[in-house]
């Protein structure tokens, strides 16, 4: 570990000052190349700003289901109905430019309206005491990090930095996918949004049809007191305490084809060699030796005047997953997870979306932008199992959506749609115990820089 650190280091402070006195070519930095808004995708350099920005995204959702929390009661009929207001995430973003190769750029995320105030309830029947409530919701530094422009082909960034695993977690903004929610296989079972602290180098080379992005990473890694039956390892992103543990680092790789038009094509990979030398009481897991946890991931995006067509898969791999699973945490872990300990080795989703531009058809120049759409998932976190191991075949889920996203300006999207799940298959239409799921949901959502300087 300490030879990495030091050969990091060492490949940092080579770039940045015995290139100095090259002339680095025009770098648009990697959240600037997603696509944040439908005219920024049309723009080819969105380095617009001289010295500081400030902006974010936001989004607002109503769910009306026809389920109630207890969601795999076997019987035929669930008339538990129930509705759901919400607003998910309301991001403050901003960039700043010490010097045209030194840039700083932050997200804090307020989750689910943030985490509320504290009340506190007294009586002093039998003597005075307390009982304390606190709102369910976060405030996370979603990204802070320093970038040091050196070259098209290879640049540098140090601080929280996302994990571009996926499709979602790469082009996380609200209007970057077409449903009042996030793709819900991505988010079940790897982090979304995935932020976690180290370093990352990036760059672009190639040029015309053969152009490419790339991103590799070194971060903390998971944390395995956070896996679990219904998630998988999606609970073992690190960020609850006042320092994540390092013990066992991250690596990450992502790679993306742009070299035609409309087209964008990326793979990644992470690795985390040991995920339980990262827990914080790391002796618990003294009998289950090395747990490594591997996951692959493939998307693309196909984008022009009349369609946009989006898909992803994602597969990953738990080492000792069945001796994660017999690990009993503490009920004062902020971890727990209780009965759902149950872990899986594999675990599994994909997922398919196309919407259809109506407005393309159309020659008067103010027809509204909407884009009927339909997407179908799939996601298991308890794929398969690690030798005699039970599985959960009520978290197989397959699922229909389809919608409408009506674009009142490039930056501005109101969504409606309806959903359909079902339960323990992994076909599209067969037969299953337990209850279908059925939602209608809408939704408001923006992204956009409110200040340029």
């Amino acid at each position: 570990m300490e030879k990495l650190t030091r050969l990091c280091a060492l490949c940092f402070l080579f770039f940045t000052n015995t290139l100095q006195a090259v002339e680095p070519e025009k770098v648009i930095s990697v959240e600037e190349q997603t696509e944040t808004t439908v005219k920024k995708e049309q723009v080819a350099n969105d380095d617009d700003y001289k010295k500081f920005r400030f902006g974010g995204y936001g989004e607002m959702v109503a769910k009306f289901m026809n389920y109630g929390t207890n969601r795999f009661y076997g019987g035929v009929d669930n008339s538990d109905h129930r509705n759901t207001i919400a607003i998910p995430r309301f991001v403050l973003a901003f960039d700043y430019k010490f010097s045209s190769k030194w840039i700083l750029g932050a997200e804090i995320e307020f989750e689910a309206g943030g985490v509320g105030i504290e009340t506190e309830l007294e009586n002093s029947e039998n003597g005075e005491y307390e009982t304390e409530m606190e709102k369910g919701g976060e405030v996370a530094l979603e990204q802070f990090h320093i970038t040091r422009l050196i070259h098209s082909a290879f640049n540098v960034r140090a601080g929280h930095l996302i994990v571009p695993i996926g499709l979602t977690n790469a082009h996380h903004e609200p209007i970057n996918f077409f449903g009042t929610s996030r793709p819900e296989g991505e988010t079940m079972i790897i982090p979304s949004t995935w932020h976690e602290t180290g370093l990352e180098f990036f760059g672009s080379f190639g040029k015309r049809y053969a152009r490419f992005d790339y991103q590799a990473l070194i971060v903390a890694g998971l944390n395995a007191d956070g896996f679990g039956r219904d998630n998988w390892v999606a609970g073992g992103k690190q960020g609850l305490f006042e320092a994540d543990n390092f013990t066992s680092p991250a690596y990450v790789a992502r790679l993306d084809y742009k070299g035609v038009p409309g087209l964008r094509v990326g793979a990644s990979f992470y690795y985390c060699r040991d995920v339980t030398a990262n827990a914080d009481k790391n002796y618990k897991y003294s009998s289950v030796g090395r747990s490594s946890v591997t996951i692959y991931s493939a998307d693309a995006q196909f984008k022009n005047k009349y369609v946009t067509a989006r898909g992803n898969i994602i597969y990953g791999d738990l080492d000792n997953s069945s001796k994660i699973s017999k690990v009993t945490l503490s009920n004062n872990s902020n971890y727990y997870h209780g009965a759902m300990r149950n872990v899986a080795k594999n675990a599994m989703c994909y997922g398919l979306e196309a919407g259809v531009n109506l407005s393309a058809f159309f020659q008067r120049k103010k027809c509204p932008v909407i884009y009927p759409y339909v997407r179908y998932e799939y996601y298991n976190p308890q794929e398969e199992a690690e030798g005699t191991a039970m599985i959960e075949k009520r978290c197989q889920v397959s699922k229909w959506t389809a919608g409408l996203n009506w674009f009142a300006l490039p930056n501005l999207v109101v969504k409606a749609d309806y959903t359909t799940r079902k339960i323990g298959t992994n076909k599209v239409f067969g037969s299953t115990k337990y209850n279908n799921e059925n939602e209608f949901a809408i939704g408001i959502a923006y992204v956009g820089w409110f200040v340029k300087k």
